[in-house]
């Protein structure tokens, strides 16, 4: 079985001059939901305000959640802050922290939403409100429910948002594989960063992939691994530059479970970034990765590895 973890939040109206595409988490909760027995399903609750306090600004945090973000971090954002809005960027972190504690249970555990790695301090950026991977992990150390937090990301866009709320920090690393060329133009620094040229195919990619990752988690021993899995590194995602096949995006999440897998590590992933027209495509991919992680991960639970 897979634990996957869903609020009704996540599926909302669009707001006005959005270019977001706003449906892709009701089809990838409907998908899911053909799954029938094979899914176990988790409602989060919403993320308290002082728990995105200890990330983000306090003016900022209340201005979203007020529904009163200014023109110029609306721009950013990518959408307006409304007060549906509001409401799903407070149940995004409290799904991604659910899914956290999940995986330690159960090794693998999959929020329908999240990734929110552009989203910085005192604003959002590129269709991240409040950055649920970096309030996550904060939180996971912070409490004392583990050592230390691995953030492995690999959406097409660097996680400039999570390498900046995370900085300095040694009970969270972060990694994250992208197209170079791509957005943010100004890139953060990651604990470890790899920046791919355009065009890298399935082959490409994965050898990077498993030369730079593996290391990195012998490298820092973390405890749990928050995983960006965005699909836009597909050959057809409207706003990727890289190359990979349906296939090569499989083997990444077998890579990914493998490696996570021989150490005895739980996954945690959130969807991430894909972009394009056909929305049940894209959540196809979203699901896709969410099932082929479950296949490798959530039989056992990671502490069986260590009996």
């Amino acid at each position: 079985m897979i634990h996957v973890v869903h609020h009704p939040a996540y599926v909302t109206e669009a707001p006005a001059r959005s270019t977001y595409r706003w449906g892709k988490n009701g089809a990838i909760r409907d998908l899911l939901r053909a799954k029938g027995d094979a899914v176990v399903w988790t409602e989060p609750e919403l993320i308290p305000p002082v728990w995105l306090e200890t990330v983000h600004d306090p003016d900022y945090v209340a201005e979203v959640l007020e529904a009163r973000v200014p023109p110029d971090k609306t721009r950013r954002i990518g959408f307006p802050i409304t007060e549906q809005v509001a409401h799903r960027a407070r149940a995004v972190p409290g799904g991604t922290w659910t899914a956290a504690l999940l995986a330690l249970e159960h090794g693998l555990a999959a929020n329908t939403a999240g990734g929110s790695h552009h989203a910085l301090a005192n604003t959002g950026a590129g269709y991240c409100v409040f950055n649920d991977l970096a309030v996550a992990a904060v939180r996971l150390v912070e409490q004392g429910v583990v050592g230390r937090v691995a953030i492995v990301d690999c959406d097409v866009h660097q996680g400039d948002g999570t390498a900046a709320l995370t900085a300095g920090r040694p009970d969270i690393v972060t990694y994250s594989i992208h197209a170079e060329k791509n957005f943010p133009a100004r890139k953060a620094r990651s604990t470890l960063d790899v920046g791919l040229p355009d065009g890298v195919d399935d082959d490409g990619y994965l050898a990077e992939l498993a030369a730079t990752l593996t290391p990195f988690l012998d490298e820092h021993r973390p405890d749990i691994i928050l995983y960006q899995a965005g699909v836009d590194p597909f050959v057809e995602d409207r706003l990727g530059r890289l190359s990979l096949t349906r296939e090569g995006l499989i083997a990444r999440e077998k890579l990914i479970a493998d490696l996570a897998l021989a150490r005895g590590l739980p996954v945690a992933s959130t969807v991430g970034g894909g972009y394009g027209d056909d929305v049940m495509a894209i959540a196809e991919r979203h699901v896709t990765a969410i099932q082929t992680l479950g296949e490798r991960l959530s039989h056992r639970n990671p502490a069986e590895a260590e009996a």
